[in-house]
């Protein structure tokens, strides 16, 4: 894959359903842009912000479009559906790796598509109520150790990213957890505030007010630095679990067949939108901002399959 992803990034090859003027006129009418969740969360946000940015800069519409259902998998398709011609863009996140391992029969492969650009990432944030007399990691592990199977977490849903993600964390600290899972990860920061469950892990922004209001504690946050959003939370890193690190991304990525003038065009103005300061005002208040390249994509990704696929199978999800 990587061969494929470097290749199509250095410009050896041009699909054969694209001519050199098409090209080098690109784009000449609106760009589809898919989101495979609902609108109003955090991913359609951060593609809403992104796709304004690039209409502004080349003079065309980039057209957001919500495809939601079966773990981003129905917005995947529409990629490899499409022409191969740069008229179609995928945003996503760690999901779209996660639906590989827990859905089968998916009419697309991993080398369908290419890892266009990074545009951010961040640590999620596991976070308790001021009802469960957790203060601290190590608080919240021993007492898993003292009663296995009944301190539990909250998730957004079996193969979420917060159910995996407790998943490396009773590996890593050899515990054993209850999975409660909801809906949404509304429902699931809720449960946690009622004291119905005992923690979730969150994104930043979902949760940032919450805890500087004390309606929620953060008791770490899951990379190896501290979130730059919320840099008076310790890591867990910090506090033992020296072999647990969990980023949350988001992504560009685009059919892996497009022209390589196309790829390096849409990579250009990608780099370039996420340097405008108003862009990244706006999301760096949800993570880190990248530069935004498409080598950073192609290095998150190669990274994060191995991790995920062994995560699916820590957690035993059988594919459906």
């Amino acid at each position: 894959m990587k061969t494929k992803l470097l290749l199509a990034a250095l410009g050896f090859a041009i699909s054969a359903g694209a001519t050199a003027a098409d090209t080098q006129s690109w784009p000449t009418k609106p760009v589809r842009v898919i989101v495979p969740s609902a609108p109003g969360g955090g991913l359609d946000t951060t593609a809403r912000i992104v796709a304004q940015q690039l209409s502004q800069q080349l003079g065309q519409p980039f057209v957001v479009e919500n495809k939601p259902g079966a773990g981003t998998t129905i917005g995947n398709r529409e990629i490899v559906r499409s022409p191969a011609d740069g008229y179609t863009l995928l945003f996503n996140t760690p999901t779209f790796i996660i639906s590989q391992q827990v859905y089968s029969d998916l009419p697309y492969e991993r080398d369908d598509f290419l890892p266009l650009a990074l545009v951010t990432t961040t640590p999620m944030v596991m976070i308790t109520s001021p009802k469960s007399g957790f203060k601290t990691l190590d608080d919240y592990i021993q007492a898993a150790k003292a009663n296995p199977g009944h301190v539990s977490y909250s998730s957004s849903g079996s193969g979420s990213t917060p159910h995996l993600g407790f998943e490396m964390l009773e590996d890593s600290a050899g515990i054993e957890l209850l999975h409660v899972p909801f809906k949404g990860g509304g429902e699931a920061i809720t449960a946690v505030i009622a004291g119905t469950t005992d923690t979730y892990l969150a994104t930043p922004i979902e949760v940032r007010d919450r805890v500087g209001a004390g309606q929620l504690v953060a008791l770490g946050t899951t990379g190896t630095e501290r979130a730059q959003s919320m840099p008076d939370v310790p890591t867990l890193y910090e506090s033992g679990l020296t072999d647990y690190e969990l980023v949350h991304f988001l992504a560009v990525l685009v059919n892996s067949d497009t022209p390589p003038e196309i790829v390096e065009k849409l990579s250009a103005n990608i780099v370039q939108a996420l340097q405008a300061p108003e862009v990244r005002d706006k999301l760096s208040q949800s993570g880190d901002v990248p530069a935004g390249t498409l080598e950073e994509a192609t290095e998150m990704f190669e990274r994060a399959y191995p991790m995920w696929t062994k995560v699916v199978e820590l957690a035993n999800i059988k594919p459906n």
